[in-house]
């Protein structure tokens, strides 16, 4: 059996924020045989442009993000809520890999969703919206796995999320269930 490569994409660019440490707990949670990477730089990629997008052309920060999302087997995206929506770094993460349309990185390839915010919404409609976006850009949403984290001031403080007994429980089932779902496509 293979190991099972999951590119995580945060949709938070604050170092500190609480969708960073989901990620990170994430990561932390990963069980043997698969690897979780939090992807670095989604600041540096730019909006996504078709002009930009053509043959030939090389932006250092879209290469990593493709390639990295090219040797995935499967993707985490964790998601704050900005204004009711899922935020703009994140779905231009989504655009770029999705490009060419039909076999963009992400086309065909298991993704799971978690979402958080302060609000007791736990960012439900930006995780409703991550959801629609990747899988119109061909990603297989794992639909029954889905996990949205309200009330995060209340529920963390300044602690982590991995202080969290329960969340961690939550996280490592999110990442466990998209394992095994990359454990199916990699080994048939």
């Amino acid at each position: 059996m293979s190991q099972s490569n999951v590119l995580v994409l945060v949709g938070s660019l604050r170092a500190g924020s609480v969708n960073r440490q989901l990620a990170e707990t994430a990561v932390a949670a990963a069980p043997e045989g698969a690897a979780l990477t939090i992807l670095e730089g989604l600041a540096d990629v730019p909006f996504y442009n078709e002009d930009l997008d053509v043959e030939g052309a090389s932006i250092p920060a879209v290469d990593a993000l493709r390639n990295a999302a090219g040797d995935a087997d499967g993707f985490l995206l964790v998601t704050p809520e900005y204004n009711g929506t899922i935020p703009a770094v994140l779905k231009n993460a989504i655009d770029w890999i999705s490009r060419p349309y039909g076999v963009g990185a992400v086309s065909g390839k298991p993704v799971a969703v978690i979402s958080a915010s302060p609000s007791g919404n736990g960012a439900k409609w930006a995780h409703d919206d991550t959801v629609k976006a990747v899988g119109v850009a061909g990603g297989k949403v794992i639909e029954d796995t889905a996990l949205s984290i309200g009330g995060t001031f209340d529920k963390f403080g300044t602690a982590h999320p991995r202080e969290n007994a329960e969340v961690v429980a939550q996280v490592s089932k999110v990442v466990a269930d998209l394992v095994d779902a990359t454990k199916v496509r990699v080994d048939a």
